[in-house]
């Protein structure tokens, strides 16, 4: 898989759950920086295709606990690529420890158009960063 992004994200005292560690909707929301990130690498001036994203599936394996404060790095690797969609895979890290991975998920984002409301083709402007451009 191709590497497409990466990014760090600080984890905050308020991250924490009563237990003491990480709640596990904390990843969910490091992977969703990332993907809104790279998302705003490209602009929608770039084709004309003003296509919005939809999250139709998304899942973490949480494999070491996490506590605060702490800064994690998320690298966003390239999965399946299909007409309208593109599954992302995630890799967490702390960057204090970066040979241990703390977290993977992925999320599989579709394009919709807002005239239909139904999926449009992946607009040009992800496709170079994909090595799916035409």
């Amino acid at each position: 898989m191709k590497e497409i992004y990466s990014t760090t994200v600080a984890l905050r005292w308020g991250d924490m759950d009563q237990i003491g560690h990480v709640n596990n909707t904390v990843y969910f929301r490091c992977f969703e920086q990332a993907r809104v990130e790279w998302i705003a690498l490209f602009p929608e001036s770039a084709d004309n295709n003003p296509a919005y994203v939809v999250i139709v599936h998304t899942e973490c394996s949480f494999l070491k606990e996490l506590k605060a404060p702490g800064v994690v790095e998320i690298k966003v690797l390239a999965g399946e690529v299909g007409r309208s969609s593109l599954v992302q895979k995630y890799e967490m890290r702390r960057t204090d420890a970066p040979e241990v991975l703390v977290a993977t998920g992925s999320a599989k984002m579709v394009w919709v158009s807002p005239e239909t409301g139904r999926s449009t083709p992946i607009p040009d402007r992800f496709k170079g960063t994909l090595g799916t451009q035409e």
